[in-house]
């Protein structure tokens, strides 16, 4: 009897090991805003206290040509979701306050399209809780809530950029958008520093859904202005001054907000399965928030390697890859990468530009994820393919740079090598060519605001 005992609590034991083995993992994409390319201690920096990226970077694979699909925080985050790049259903402008009426769109009516599906609600197909903490900046409106763009959970504010502390009598709200909202319309404001609030959200949403698998993007706002910062926080770093100053501790209570992610997952025996991913929304604004986007040239808004060449970090438990990988990656890879970790098959999903980056960052696809990437807003654009970068200018000539040799972009090969521009050119014209128009040019009093300027310039006396 103890004999069959034994052996019925040995099966019992081995099929919930089994059952713990095979569970879907869990997900984690973490995003920071506007920070400086090596404005953390994995990227090389002195200045900066990163230690919780760094243990994840020295755990994980550090993505060395990783890049976002849009050089502003909005269209990044909209290709992001989508694993598409944000001009094909025309989000190639930022939806922020008073910018887009200088287009004839009112403000709320941008945001990322409806028909459009996001990565939750890719990941909800699997069986996937989702959940989003922090920025959203996708659509001010209720239609484009989070909540109703896949995610089963939101806490965060809808707008852009807001306020680290909680908004009061000495603090006034100037949008509403800037409200924290946990779910649908109930608003509090928190009573401690936002990215720590943010922090404690994520470990009460693990916590929840711990049972479960789980997809959560917490998509902090931190190091996006305003520059606030805890005073202790500002104390660690008495060799800075003004906004660098500032920076550096908001980047150590971003940091920090991490670390207590990373612990808490351990904690609850969850670090072993579940997948993290670190990366940037563009490059850091080196005047707006005095980031450091070394070696690269350029900043946040522009096409050069600055404004979309970003941090990244990958940890997968239960595969082994290389501490590095130097292949160009996409946030567009976000997707289905997450889609095929969480058992999907990404022959299911339609119209994608992003690829799954499993085999290539196993080398059992030794070939590049992508041979060519693009960049586009209004009538500037960029080509990286293969290690060839062409940047078109509206008012001066395009500039050609050889990544191989030179990541900075200081010596311009365009006079040089006329062949490769012109290539260059057709390959960009042509990926052009799929893309929708502007959704801020649908509008046709937009049509009727130009005729109107067109008649005032008409009457304007000629000096």
């Amino acid at each position: 009897m103890k004999r069959l005992i034994s052996i019925t609590f040995l099966c019992l034991l081995s099929g919930f090991i089994h059952a713990q083995k095979t569970k879907p993992q869990n997900i984690i994409i973490i995003l920071s805003d506007d920070a400086g390319y090596a404005d953390f201690g994995f990227q090389g920096s002195n200045v900066m206290k990163t230690p919780a990226l760094d243990r994840l970077a020295k755990k994980g694979t550090v993505c060395t040509q990783a890049y976002v699909a849009g050089a502003v925080c909005g269209p990044s985050r909209a290709a992001l979701l989508t694993g598409r790049y944000q001009q094909r259903f025309g989000f190639e402008e930022n939806n922020v306050p008073g910018y887009m009426q200088n287009y004839c769109l009112e403000d709320d009516e941008m945001g990322l399209p409806l028909e459009e599906k996001t990565i939750a609600d890719h990941m909800k197909t699997l069986g996937y809780t989702t959940g989003i903490i922090g920025k959203w900046h996708m659509g001010n409106t209720d239609r484009f809530h989070p909540l109703k763009r896949g995610f089963d959970f939101f806490y965060g504010f809808r707008g852009g950029a807001r306020s680290y502390w909680g908004f009061n009598a000495k603090n006034p709200n100037p949008r509403e958008e800037n409200n924290m909202e946990r779910n649908f319309k109930n608003y509090e404001e928190p009573d401690e520093y936002l990215t720590d609030a943010f922090a404690q959200e994520t470990i009460d949403f693990i916590s929840k859904n711990k049972n479960e698998p789980f997809f959560l993007f917490l998509s902090y706002n931190a190091v996006h202005a305003p520059m606030h910062a805890k005073k202790e926080d500002l104390a660690l770093f008495p060799e800075l001054e003004g906004k660098r100053k500032k920076l550096a501790a908001m980047t150590w209570a971003m940091d920090r907000a991490c670390g207590r992610v990373f612990d808490h997952l351990k904690k609850e025996g969850l670090a072993d399965n579940t997948v993290i991913i670190y990366t940037n929304d563009n490059g850091g604004p080196t005047d707006g928030n005095s980031s450091d986007n070394s070696p690269l040239s350029g900043t946040k808004a522009s096409h050069l390697e600055g404004g979309v060449r970003v941090p990244f970090i990958i940890k997968v438990p239960g595969q082994k890859f290389d501490k590095e990988y130097t292949h160009p990656i996409s946030t567009l890879d976000l997707l289905p990468l997450c889609y095929t970790i969480g058992g999907g098959n990404t022959s299911d999903l339609e119209g994608i530009d992003g690829v799954n980056l499993l085999p290539y960052l196993s080398e059992q696809n030794k070939a590049k994820p992508h041979q060519t990437l693009y960049w586009k807003k209004e009538n500037r654009g960029a080509i990286r393919h293969d290690d060839w970068k062409l940047i078109r200018y509206p008012d001066r000539p395009a500039e050609l740079y050889d990544l191989s040799k030179d990541i900075s972009e200081t010596n311009n090969l365009a006079s040089e090598h006329p062949e490769i521009v012109k290539d260059l050119y057709k390959r960009l014209f042509e990926w052009e060519t799929t893309l929708a128009r502007p959704r801020w040019q649908l509008k046709r009093k937009y049509e009727k605001a130009a005729m109107e300027r067109i008649d005032q310039y008409k009457q304007e006396p000629i000096h």
